[in-house]
């Protein structure tokens, strides 16, 4: 597969109703805040998360599509497969003395796991596989607006134990924002690609995954999250034709006349433009959401 040939940007928006979007656990899971202004914060790892897990669903094993960094994964066993691949004998911490075996087993990981020429990875652990830098990076996604956690009570009917029968139920506690809207910015190099093999396919997969992530990671500590809008930036030049700061200022997320009397409570309390007048020589914009 031909790696891309363009640079590409993107704001993506997502927004949460009764749910914790990305929970803190050194704050007893509440959701992560910003404390100076009490913005939400969603962090890129948690993004990067989700979209593994959509393409682990969406490609079910198929060639090309491992992922790399999975639940309860051995990293190191994930390595031992391009050594195997390759016919290589692994040495403790060490990757082959010939530089083109070290760049064989690299390229090995790239091709076969999507989120290592996707995301990159550091894979110099015991059994050494080499270090990918990958096109994508994503920022930690802020709220629009300063949200509100609540605690709310919930009890458990059931008991573990017949022992326990006759006690009180269990109190417990669950940490939920009543609703925020999430923006997070993305970054994609050409260049980074052409190192990694990230492809036109690979593209088309992530901006499915990005648009159809949260269709598939519901959970009762979650609510409803919904993805909402993703626009995106393409440059003609693979180095890029302006700055990304200069693109993200294009795109304005503001609250409906009126509806800032009052907390949001839904994605129709804002406005969404993009000033695509505006943009620079050589840039382009798309709605992929």
């Amino acid at each position: 597969m031909t790696a891309i040939a363009n640079r590409y940007e993107f704001v993506y928006l997502f927004d949460v109703t009764n749910g914790n979007p990305n929970g803190d656990p050194d704050a007893g899971n509440l959701p992560r805040l910003d404390p100076e202004t009490n913005q939400g914060l969603v962090t890129d790892v948690c993004l990067k998360r989700k979209i593994r897990n959509y393409v682990d669903l969406e490609k079910d094993g198929d060639a090309g599509y491992g992922i790399y960094m999975q639940e309860k994964s051995v990293l190191n066993n994930q390595h031992k497969k391009a050594y195997e691949a390759l016919d290589i004998e692994p040495v403790s911490k060490k990757l082959p003395k010939e530089e083109a075996k070290a760049r064989e087993l690299t390229g090995w990981m790239c091709k076969n796991f999507f989120d290592v020429r996707s995301f990159g990875a550091v894979m110099t652990t015991e059994v050494n596989a080499g270090q990918v830098r990958g096109p994508i990076q994503m920022a930690f996604a802020t709220s629009v607006d300063p949200v509100l956690p609540m605690e709310v009570s919930i009890t458990r009917m059931a008991v573990t134990n017949e022992r326990d029968l006759e006690k009180e139920r269990t109190m417990g506690r669950k940490h939920i924002v009543p609703y925020g809207l999430y923006r997070a910015h993305g970054y994609i190099s050409a260049k980074l690609a052409e190192r990694t093999g990230f492809s036109e396919e690979d593209l088309a997969l992530l901006w499915r995954s990005l648009t159809n992530m949260f269709e598939h990671d519901r959970s009762a500590a979650r609510g409803e999250m919904a993805a909402r809008k993703l626009i995106v930036f393409k440059h003609e030049h693979p180095m890029g034709n302006a700055p990304a700061h200069k693109l993200f200022d294009a795109v304005r997320v503001e609250r409906v006349d009126g509806s800032d009397e009052a907390p949001a409570r839904g994605f129709q309390d804002y406005r969404v433009t993009v000033d695509a007048e505006s943009l620079p020589q050589g840039v382009s914009v798309e709605e992929k959401l």
